[in-house]
């Protein structure tokens, strides 16, 4: 990522390690107050992962349940966090979004201090207190194929705000869409339904 703070007119300003925030009428109910911190960017695609939306009854002890990793009792803080949907493509694949604090030669670097990594070794680390300071665990990702996601920002369905720790691994999920807007200086009673351009 340059140091500078990207933007769509620098051609290699892309949004990694930035927040969309989805505008109110976006259209999908799959992103409806949708806020999704964007993994990966480039002229060819956009990933990112919505870090407000929780799976219902899904924590993260019930998925290592399921994957048979069995956590110790220093990691239980860890594991009472819920499961979140990260996106509508590829739901049963995982991801970890983290501090840097970990890292192994599968995490990607989305921003300074953040990482995400999508392998079951991390889970085991995460189950015995030898993981991240912070994480939150995501199926399935957005995607976006070349182009797309400029054109739906340049059309205000997404706006853009940088990502935060404090934010991106709070655990009021409920909120962050707000939060994210109000990080940005907008009252969300005063946006519009109806997306347009000025």
């Amino acid at each position: 990522m340059s140091e500078h703070e990207p933007t769509l007119e620098d051609p290699g300003g892309y949004l990694s390690g930035q927040l969309l925030i989805a505008m109110p009428g976006i259209g999908d109910p799959r992103f409806e107050r949708a806020v999704v911190l964007i993994c990966a960017h480039d002229e060819d695609h956009a990933m990112g992962l919505a870090v407000n939306r929780p799976l219902d009854g899904l924590m993260l002890s019930d998925l290592l349940d399921r994957l048979s990793i069995t956590p110790q009792s220093s990691a239980s803080s860890a594991l009472d966090e819920p499961v979140l949907l990260g996106g509508p493509v590829e739901r049963e694949r995982g991801f970890v979004l983290h501090t840097d604090d970990y890292h192994s030669e599968n995490s990607l670097s989305v921003a300074p201090g953040m990482a995400l990594t999508a392998t079951r070794e991390v889970l085991e680390r995460l189950a015995h207190g030898e993981g991240p300071r912070r994480s939150l665990m995501a199926l399935g990702y957005a995607g976006w194929g070349a182009g797309q996601l400029e054109r739906e920002i340049r059309e205000n369905v997404w706006l853009t705000c940088p990502a935060d720790e404090a934010l991106l691994f709070g655990d009021d999920h409920d909120h962050k869409w707000s939060q994210a807007l109000a990080k940005i200086g907008v009252d969300p009673g005063f946006l519009s339904a109806s997306a347009g351009q000025a």
